[in-house]
């Protein structure tokens, strides 16, 4: 399939990158800086330089696209709006394009309580949201932009990421937290949304994953 991944020089974008080009699929990889991009050689990877808050600019990246994916980070622990600035501009392009399964990484667990035990919900949880308040509004701001259109979105939300290797094992859970999912590697984050980007049951859907 023909996917355009946003974030493509972050770790989680390096990763979905990588793993789409492995099993197949065509990439189009939307950078700011094609210098920090280090991808596999290989004939099925597309390198577009745009920016990602400027619709216009992404509508060719997005035009031919079978699904757009989004892993567009944070900057900082910070004020930010960078998350629901890009979210707004790629729903913005795909509309304009006629493109429409988007799947999204830029959220997390910590945005919702659902099918939590006592501990995250009472304690693990308000301090996480204490300590990234900012981090955690701009996701609940970028996944408004994303209730509200038109698109075949799916959003990910899993927990704290970290930088171990994949396992390819991991948990699933549709529209509730997964119990006792403390940490996801990014290596099987990017496993689990290509296993799943296809799949119509997670269409307007939150879908909670971890190790």
């Amino acid at each position: 399939m023909r996917l355009t991944i946003f974030g493509a020089t972050g770790k989680t974008g390096s990763c979905l990158v990588t793993q789409a080009l492995t099993v197949g699929h065509e990439v189009t990889a939307v950078v700011r800086d094609p210098t920090r991009l280090n991808p596999p050689l290989n004939e099925h990877l597309r390198v577009v330089t745009a920016d990602v808050m400027d619709p216009a600019d992404i509508v060719p990246a997005v035009a031919e696209a079978d699904v757009v994916v989004s892993a567009v980070g944070p900057p900082s622990k910070g004020p930010t709006t960078v998350l629901q600035d890009s979210t707004r501009s790629i729903i913005e392009a795909m509309e304009k394009s006629g493109t429409r399964r988007l799947i999204t990484t830029v959220s997390g667990s910590m945005v919702d309580d659902s099918g939590d035990g006592a501990f995250m919900h009472y304690l693990g949880k308000p301090i996480t949201r204490r300590i990234l308040k900012n981090v955690c509004s701009d996701m609940r701001q970028a996944e408004s932009e994303i209730h509200v259109s038109n698109l075949d979105w799916t959003i990910f939300r899993p927990p704290r990421l970290t930088d171990k290797p994949g396992t390819g094992r991991y948990r699933l859970a549709i529209d509730r937290n997964v119990k006792r999912g403390f940490t996801i590697s990014r290596a099987d984050l990017a496993k689990a949304v290509l296993q799943l980007f296809n799949d119509p049951t997670t269409v307007r859907k939150h879908v909670f994953v971890a190790d």
